[in-house]
């Protein structure tokens, strides 16, 4: 039976257990492929889903592998879903495909997803497990995202770039220019800024962690001390 309520297996995804921003897993692709809003969504949803499905299958035959094969189970069900994703990119996102290149395959050595699997799925029923993937998946592209914004807008003072490259002709004129002329920040868009604007982000998140933890901690009651207390008494008592 799972040991969490689905709230707080959502809060755990999003914020407190964050795969990226409080467990730090998947960095190499997190760092690597954040240069653009469009990379950071094309690798995230390819994780998500990846996630729900390993997170599914390994709930669904817990009772059934046994302790020895456990570990290369769990793996072989993982790259049957990143195999899956890798083939969907090429067949209908093909260039973003090119683009990621390698960090698509490497979703198996993913730390966050085999992580999930161990950790959670393989002791608790599909519906949580799926709820566990689903939230931890979204948590992961949320932050894939918020950097790949970062990165694109300092780096290259655009927003929401070749799009069309995921969503197609549609989405060919949403980029957005909030400057007039930007002098291009290449320190952003190569590694070093990657690794910049990651611990940024980790730094607000614990500066917001601590300001609630002091909010908790004022608006919580005093409470008073049960019993007698001892008073010291100096000089003679007549």
């Amino acid at each position: 039976m799972a040991t969490k309520t689905n709230g707080e297996i959502i809060k755990d995804g999003l914020w407190h257990n964050n795969p990226a921003l409080v467990q730090v897993l998947g960095l190499c692709p997190l760092l690597a492929v954040t240069s653009t809003v469009v990379n950071a969504i094309g690798l995230g949803i390819a994780t998500l889903l990846v996630l729900i499905g390993s997170n599914l299958s390994v709930s669904v035959i817990r009772n059934f592998v046994s302790e020895s094969v456990r570990l290369p189970a769990f793996v072989m069900i993982i790259a049957s879903f990143v195999t899956c994703a890798e083939l969907l990119m090429q067949a209908f996102t093909y260039e973003l495909y090119e683009i990621l290149g390698i960090f698509i395959p490497l979703i198996v050595t993913n730390c966050a997803i085999l992580g999930r699997a161990d950790a959670f799925a393989s002791k608790n029923p599909p519906l949580p497990a799926i709820l566990d993937g689903a939230m931890m998946g979204l948590g992961f592209l949320a932050v894939l995202v918020v950097l790949g914004g970062m990165r694109e807008l300092l780096g290259q003072g655009t927003l929401f770039a070749d799009m069309h490259l995921l969503l197609g002709p549609m989405a060919a004129d949403w980029v957005v220019r909030p400057f007039d002329q930007y002098p291009d920040m290449l320190f952003m868009v190569l590694p070093p800024g990657a690794f910049v604007g990651l611990g940024l982000l980790i730094a607000l998140k614990n500066g917001i962690d601590n300001y609630l933890s002091e909010r908790r901690k004022a608006a919580e009651p005093v409470a008073a001390t049960a019993g007698s207390k001892r008073v010291r008494v100096t000089g003679n008592i007549s």
